[in-house]
């Protein structure tokens, strides 16, 4: 392991300079698709290239630690959903299912409710299946088509999806994030819930009053007929997943389900177009793909140069310089937040954020008094609410990518994950919910 170096954190600095600074350039110019003028796949390439050169041993041993970085289990595994997602969703929808299931549900739901009741089954789906990643696979193809049949914008749509999707992983005790946060923090998962839940609840209260009113001015076209058989595919992968089969299984079921049903009601539909659309799903996830494998290689370059200790080093120093004896907790829980939020703004992963900075939150949990509980519930949120608002989140990409929008102009429009921030530094700030330290 490299000495602990700041230097080690210029490849993202540059990485972000380039895809954002572009895009808010050409945007300031009038050009249309700002954002998609200097992919982020290729904006990405001169950090590597940076953070290659910065690194030490032979040249052979720095693509070694990039490859690696790429192989990295937890980025083989996202990129085996984006094809999964991408599969389902193009088969969904060619066999007709995105209409009929936006057809079925502005029959039942007031134009009013449409984005509230949208949140609302998100929340409920990523609870129950413990992961973002695939309920926004499954539900934001939904969420296209209930944008297309109403006047509601395409990126407040597309948001509310992914809010909810973050507000029920990050309360899931069977989500990767949760496990990773009590395990490094040492207490249980119904403990760290309930505190969880005080600080979730007032931000997911605020975010439904936001878009009920956001719908309210919703023009909801007359639904047109539908054949229920045709939803068969979104039920059977939401019935999946909350039964808790691994999502993978789960997307290829539904790839299988709707493709049966192409083949039965759909003379025209064949073997050979089934895998055409298949292979259309594929392509349509090629950027968002390629940038993560990208991303995981420059976040183990970046690791091993030490740019990730040094973070964690820093913030430590800066947590010892706490105040008056009173305020050493609030201390302890600011240094923890912003621990696993700047680790998380480097990696773009919020389980692999919790894991790499949770034996210095533990310590500085130890040092100023704060209950493993809160700890673990704070490390849970606060890598929830970077991950749900960074351009390079595999979240925002995944969602971008299936409404074919800019994950740039999408984050702006997570309001959960802002209001989840608000809420949680408010927490902080009047020290409220928290118990006492467990012996």
């Amino acid at each position: 392991m490299s000495q602990a170096s700041p230097l080690a954190l210029l490849p993202l600095a540059l990485f972000l300079a380039l895809f954002v600074g572009s895009g808010l350039w050409y945007q300031a110019e009038g050009v249309e698709y700002a954002f998609y003028q200097i992919s982020a796949p290729v904006a990405i390439l001169p950090a590597i290239l940076l953070a290659v050169m910065m690194a030490r041993g032979t040249l052979n041993e720095r693509i070694e630690t990039f490859i690696k970085g790429v192989g990295d289990n937890t980025i083989i595994t996202m990129v085996l959903i984006y094809l999964l997602a991408g599969g389902f969703a193009s088969v969904a929808k060619a066999v007709g299912g995105v209409d009929a299931t936006v057809n079925f549900g502005l029959s039942v739901i007031p134009p009013s409710l449409v984005l509230p009741g949208l949140f609302i089954i998100t929340a409920f789906v990523a609870t129950a299946m413990g992961t973002s990643m695939g309920t926004i696979a499954a539900i934001a193809p939904i969420a296209v088509g209930v944008a297309d049949a109403t006047e509601l914008p395409m990126l407040l749509t597309i948001g509310t999806v992914v809010g909810g999707a973050m507000f029920g992983d990050n309360l899931s005790i069977i989500s990767d994030t949760t496990i990773a946060a009590t395990r490094t923090q040492g207490c249980e998962m119904r403990d760290k819930f309930k505190l969880n839940f005080m600080i979730a609840a007032p931000a997911a209260i605020l975010t439904l009053i936001w878009l009920y009113f956001q719908s309210s001015s919703a023009v909801v076209e007359a639904p047109k007929d539908y054949e229920l058989i045709r939803i068969l595919p979104y039920v059977a992968v939401l019935a999946l997943a909350v039964l808790g089969v691994n999502v993978m299984l789960v997307l290829f079921s539904g790839i299988v389900l709707a493709g049966g049903i192409g083949l039965f009601m759909q003379p025209d539909y064949s073997v050979a177009a089934w895998s055409k659309d298949i292979y259309a799903g594929y392509t349509g996830m090629q950027e968002i793909l390629i940038l993560s494998l990208l991303i995981g290689g420059l976040g183990a370059m970046m690791k091993s140069q030490g740019g990730l200790d040094w973070l964690a080093k820093t913030i430590d120093r800066i947590s010892r310089l706490g105040g008056a004896k009173q305020h050493t907790s609030r201390a302890g829980e600011l240094s923890i937040s912003a621990t696993v939020a700047l680790t998380n703004v480097c990696t773009a992963n919020n389980t692999v954020a919790i894991l790499l900075s949770g034996s210095l939150a533990k310590d500085i949990a130890d040092r100023y008094q704060v209950d493993p509980r809160r700890s673990a519930s704070l490390m849970d949120i606060f890598s929830c609410v970077v991950q749900g608002v960074i351009p390079y989140g595999a979240q925002a990409l995944l969602a971008s990518s299936l409404a074919k929008v800019s994950p740039v102009e999408l984050i702006g429009n997570i309001h959960y994950c802002w209001l989840l921030g608000l809420m949680a530094l408010i927490s902080i700030v009047i020290g409220l919910p928290k118990g006492k330290v467990q012996s």
